[in-house]
């Protein structure tokens, strides 16, 4: 896909900032790390990435408004467009030597997700949308989300919840729903790539509660552009303001997202 100037700029961003974190992630038993809280942990390698996009993104954009997981948030002179970043999404992957951590990058313009980037760096693909311009990944492969419209027959991925969070209870439930009436549940470790895969038609659904922003932006995109259907699990609620998503190709949402819903 020939992709819009603010594409290009989020793609040769999420390129520089993958190498640094790829030089880091193979010597990732020398990272000095520091707790951010229970079960949340922030390196230096995620912090580099973070700098390195800010700069990137900011310096080519300067009038835009800011938001990302470490550097907090900056309204920009331009209000109607800002940029929604998570440098290491799968922090916990990164620091114990799994290759399954990823770049998310969205652009989003008067309240819309108009571009998204999700790069895995580990495994050098680059997810990528524009709206209204369909999703792709790497060069010209395009993505479309699978066809499949049978519950027994699909795979779901999901966050499960630790460390003492609130949302462990309602996903077990949700766990004892879905499990019986699917081929599986997978739980990889990083929300961007969940939303990347479904949209791929490597998984067939995802879900999950209490995300930020940052995780999600761009993924809800690219399931979209993909094909595919993106939901909250609570009635009234916006995905991307409470966090609460439920995303699968259109053969399957209503019947998964109504198993999902059950308990809430």
């Amino acid at each position: 896909m020939q992709g819009s100037a603010n594409l290009n700029i989020m793609i040769k961003a999420a390129r520089k900032a993958g190498r640094s974190l790829v030089k880091d992630f193979r010597e990732v038993e020398n990272l000095q790390v520091s707790m951010k809280g229970a079960g949340d942990f922030v390196s230096k390698a995620d912090l580099a990435a973070e700098r390195i996009l800010k700069d990137e993104l900011m310096g080519a954009r300067p009038t835009y408004g800011w938001i990302a997981e470490e550097g907090g948030e900056d309204a920009g002179q331009d209000p109607t467009r800002r940029w929604i970043v998570d440098p290491l999404d799968g922090t916990t992957n990164f620091l114990h030597g799994l290759p399954h951590w990823a770049i998310s990058i969205a652009l989003e313009h008067k309240g819309q997700i108009v571009s998204a980037v999700i790069y895995d760096a580990a495994k050098d693909e680059m997810f990528y949308a524009e709206k209204g311009m369909g999703a792709w990944l790497n060069d010209s492969n395009r993505l479309r989300v699978s066809g499949r419209n049978r519950m027994i027959e699909s795979i779901f991925a999901t966050g499960i919840p630790f460390a003492g969070k609130r949302t462990l209870p309602a996903t077990l439930q949700d766990l004892a729903r879905i499990m019986p009436e699917c081929a599986g549940v997978r739980r990889f470790g990083s929300a961007a790539l969940d939303l990347a895969y479904v949209a791929a038609g490597r998984y067939d659904g995802f879900w999950e509660r209490e995300l930020n922003v940052w995780d999600i932006a761009a993924g809800t995109l690219i399931v979209t552009e993909a094909g595919g259907m993106i939901g909250p699990i609570r009635d009234g609620h916006d995905p991307l303001e409470h966090g609460d998503i439920v995303a699968a190709n259109g053969e399957i949402f209503e019947r998964f997202a109504k198993i999902v819903r059950a308990r809430d």
